[in-house]
């Protein structure tokens, strides 16, 4: 291959990563705007949350949701580029993991076991349960579109995470509404709105994102 061919070849590859990067950031952007105004024009902010966002649980609770939602996203970033690792960015999801753990194991200690089981059931997972996939499903389009914009080995896969991002997006969105703070509930009805999400991006993402 000639110096001159070699250049241009990685000329085009470069513009094409950018691209791949612009079209990601402006495509989420978009899907996390219309999630967080369908709340808000929905079911709204938690109306005591100015006083609330001072307590442990709910710090914890947005904290954790955040964490997970933005280590989820970089993974499904990386996952939209042919030849890049995922091995870091799949472990870092084990840190919003390790940290939900601490939270649960706290919970334990400082909250009798009587009251473990009303903790875990909480008093909205119903809510839950449908707002976390509904508010998953702009952020779960946008990035779907942006992966077709690259190039996924695995489609089944590529969805898969195009969905985990997609709901713990929803999920850090949605716990500004949620009025059970408790990491019981967190870690259980969250979870399933989250699983939810990933099951669909998967089903989705065999079928679109195949090239």
């Amino acid at each position: 291959m000639k110096t001159d061919d070699l250049i241009n070849m990685l000329a085009k590859d470069a513009r094409v990563r950018l691209r791949f990067g612009r079209v990601f950031l402006i495509a989420l952007v978009i899907g996390v705007v219309i999630s967080a105004v369908l709340l808000i024009s929905t079911i709204g902010i938690r109306r005591n949350m100015a006083d609330m966002i001072e307590t442990p649980r709910v710090l914890f609770k947005l904290g954790i949701t955040l964490l997970f939602a933005v280590t989820a996203t970089r993974l499904a970033f990386r996952i939209g580029k042919p030849g890049l690792s995922l091995r870091s960015a799949a472990m870092a999801l084990v840190l919003p993991l390790a940290v939900l753990v601490i939270g649960i194991v706290t919970e334990f200690f400082v909250v009798p076991q009587a009251d473990w089981g009303s903790r875990m059931e909480g008093h909205f997972s119903a809510f839950c349960l449908f707002f976390v996939p509904t508010l998953s499903i702009a952020p779960l389009a946008a990035i779907l579109y942006s992966i077709r914009q690259g190039a996924p080995e695995n489609p089944g896969t590529a969805g898969a995470v195009a969905g985990l991002a997609a709901g713990g997006i929803a999920a850090a969105i949605y716990a500004w509404h949620c009025p059970d703070d408790s990491p019981l509930f967190l870690a259980t009805w969250y979870s399933i709105g989250i699983l939810v999400a990933t099951a669909a991006g998967f089903l989705l993402g065999r079928k679109i994102l195949r090239w």
